[in-house]
């Protein structure tokens, strides 16, 4: 059973850091590409970025540049999300992804799904 596990959401201040992260299991991700999603209600999954399993590239909406980060553990199966300089409208459930497709920024793509972790930045 394909498992996609996050962690580390939480309330932070403006200016603040987090650093979420999603722990996969259940197959190998290594042909994959690894996403992260935000959403807020009542509006879209956004696109936050993605980075292919073997770590050779890394894509992110051009909105969250030089702020967020995507890396990844091999040996712990864990991809993480860095979020720097966090403002209020960072806040949203945040979602782990996996897509077969290589570097896809649209939702649809991706076929596992964590169950979101919140992150909520205050001003």
């Amino acid at each position: 059973q394909v498992q996609l596990v996050e962690s580390g959401g939480g309330l932070v201040q403006a200016g603040g850091s987090l650093r979420l992260s999603c722990a996969a299991s259940g197959r190998t991700f290594s042909s994959y590409g690894m996403g992260w999603f935000r959403q807020v209600p009542g509006k879209e999954r956004e696109f936050v970025g993605v980075a292919s399993w073997s770590g050779g590239s890394t894509s992110y909406a051009d909105s969250l540049k030089g702020r967020f980060t995507i890396s990844r553990d091999s040996a712990k199966n864990t991809v993480y999300l860095q979020m720097n300089s966090l403002k209020p409208e960072d806040t949203a459930v945040y979602y782990c992804a996996a897509t077969p497709r290589g570097d896809s920024r649209v939702a649809a793509a991706y076929i596992y799904w964590g169950q979101g972790t919140q992150v909520t930045v205050s001003s």
